[in-house]
């Protein structure tokens, strides 16, 4: 299924972090909560979609839909804006996470992109939806 011109859904229920098993788990989840998750997902996809427009670059997604079980099984709080698919790690091709990270900052300020969540990792940016500001 095409979410935007430039972006599937699979790009953002698969992972190469996912087990085999995991991965199928992740799928059912999401096709279980698809009336709740998928508008939010839809929502992200249309700001990535704005952020590969503007880079004229290619933009993948390491990571997005991460089921509260699978954050529980990584220690983390369960929490994330990941669970409910307002989430995605990136990178995009010819750029730096701090270029992405930039760039992004700048189509916030620009009113062209939400607002949200917003940390520069070593190999990858994470953006989130969640509509307040937060800087890491």
């Amino acid at each position: 299924m095409r979410l935007t011109n430039n972006f599937k859904l699979s790009e953002f229920l698969e992972s190469r972090f996912f087990s085999e098993d995991q991965q199928a788990k992740v799928i059912q989840d999401f096709e279980k909560n698809k009336k709740e998750l998928l508008p939010k997902l839809q929502k992200l996809a249309n700001n990535l979609q704005v952020l590969r427009d503007h880079l004229n670059a290619s933009v993948s997604i390491n990571i997005a839909y991460r089921p509260k079980w699978y954050e529980l099984l990584m220690d983390r709080s369960g929490d994330s804006k990941h669970c409910l698919c307002e989430a995605a790690d990136i990178t995009a091709q010819g750029y730096t996470p701090a270029q992405v990270h930039a760039k992004i900052e700048e189509l916030i300020n620009s009113g062209d992109m939400l607002q949200g969540g917003l940390g520069s990792y070593s190999t990858f940016t994470h953006y989130d939806i969640r509509k307040t500001k937060a800087r890491w």
